[in-house]
């Protein structure tokens, strides 16, 4: 019996290790690379090893030098494989011979170098060039734009068959006609009148005290107006020193200035009445200076002219500051009128006044006024001052 369980042995024991191989493949081997599974059971790994009583069936690796446990596959299933000198905690997947991943799973980053990246990059705008963005309204194309709208027909000829004003047929042209003049005067072509008194003052200066006016007025449409003005002096101890009427067409040749002919007829204490032809212009210049400016050509000849402008400066709503200059020139001498060629005399004035209404202003002011050339002469001749300065007290008003 002894020696026929010791040749039974070895086989005893090669059954055990396959079994046991087969339940711990990888226990304390080193791994060979993997060969085909061959129909016949491998050799046996302890043939020829010293077994140890029978409980040693029970345990096939004992008095075996067992190495450190290792891990089981289901806790790390990559064990055995060829990694990369990278530690796994860095890239669990180093040394995995990993496909190509799909569109899908794709990491969009991948490869990417992103040490770059600033904080500037957060904005999704940053690195543009954005100076030849528009900061108008889109152009947002519209129906006209449509390349498929369909095309307007043109008007029939029946539209444009009839009288220009369709309401003719109903209520006769003569009607019509003189319903649209209304309406045209009504919307337009409004007639108005108008009296302006631009200066009425008394004057005080250092000899003498005196009393002026000067009036314009006008009626008529935008367009054409009849335009008079008058003006005149005289003393209060006195008669009348002198005086003009104009009669003027005025039509208007721009939206600010007026041109205005006529005649002037002057009326003199001495009997000499001249009568002129006037040509003029009158209107608002740049920085509302209301300018009015003629030349003038009496029936003996006499060439004379005239320039008025003044400007309305509001130091409250009611309150206004005028300044006011006058320019006289003549052609020539004209003794009788006691009128000298060139620059004959100039005034300049500075009027204060209160509008309690637009209609109705008081002023106080200062005026000095100088004759020039032979006019001084002619002045002096008769004994007045050639300059003179006045304090004066007025009214401006109209209705």
């Amino acid at each position: 019996m002894n020696r026929l369980a010791v040749a039974l042995a070895p086989l005893i024991l090669a059954a055990s290790a396959f079994s046991a191989q087969a339940q711990d493949p990888h226990a304390g081997h080193t791994m060979p690379p993997p060969r085909t599974q061959q129909a016949t059971p491998a050799p046996a790994p302890h043939a020829g090893h010293q077994s140890p009583a029978p409980a040693a069936a029970q345990d096939p690796h004992a008095g075996h030098v067992t190495p450190p446990p290792q891990t089981p596959p289901v806790s790390d299933p990559h064990a055995g494989h060829q990694a990369s000198a990278q530690p796994a905690t860095v890239d669990p997947h180093a040394g995995h011979d990993m496909p190509t991943p799909s569109a899908a799973q794709a990491d969009p980053h991948a490869g990417h170098d992103m040490s770059a990246m600033s904080a500037a990059q957060a904005d999704p705008h940053a690195g543009h060039d954005m100076s030849t963005m528009s900061m108008g309204p889109p152009d947002v194309p519209t129906s006209a734009d449509n390349a498929g709208r369909p095309p307007e027909e043109p008007l029939p000829a029946a539209a444009l068959g009839g009288p220009a004003h369709a309401a003719d047929l109903v209520f006769g042209a003569e009607a019509m006609a003189a319903a649209r003049q209304t309406v045209v005067r009504e919307n337009g072509d409004i007639r108005t009148t108008a009296v302006i008194i631009d200066r009425l003052e008394a004057g005080f200066g250092d000899e003498d005290e005196t009393w002026l006016w000067d009036l314009q007025g006008w009626t008529g449409g935008d367009i054409n107006r009849f335009w008079w003005k008058s003006e005149g002096e005289s003393d209060f101890d006195g008669g009348l020193e002198e005086a003009e009427l104009q009669a003027l067409y005025s039509r208007a040749v721009t939206p600010f200035w007026d041109v205005q002919a006529g005649v002037r007829q002057d009326f003199r204490p001495d009997g000499e009445d001249p009568t002129h032809l006037v040509l003029g212009l009158q209107g608002l210049a740049p920085y509302w200076w209301e300018v009015d400016a003629a030349a003038f050509l009496s029936t003996e000849g006499d060439l004379t002219a005239r320039v008025e402008a003044e400007y309305d400066q509001r130091i409250t709503q009611r309150l206004i500051l005028q300044p006011r200059l006058e320019i006289d020139a003549s052609a020539s001498d004209t003794p009788e009128l006691e009128i000298g060629s060139g620059l004959s005399s100039v005034e300049a004035g500075l009027r204060l006044r209160y509008e309690f209404r637009k209609e109705f202003a008081p002023y106080v002011g200062v005026e000095w006024s100088r004759s020039f050339g032979d006019t001084a002469n002619y002045i002096e001749a008769r004994g007045g001052e050639a300059q003179d300065t006045r304090f004066v007290v007025g009214l401006k008003a109209w209705f």
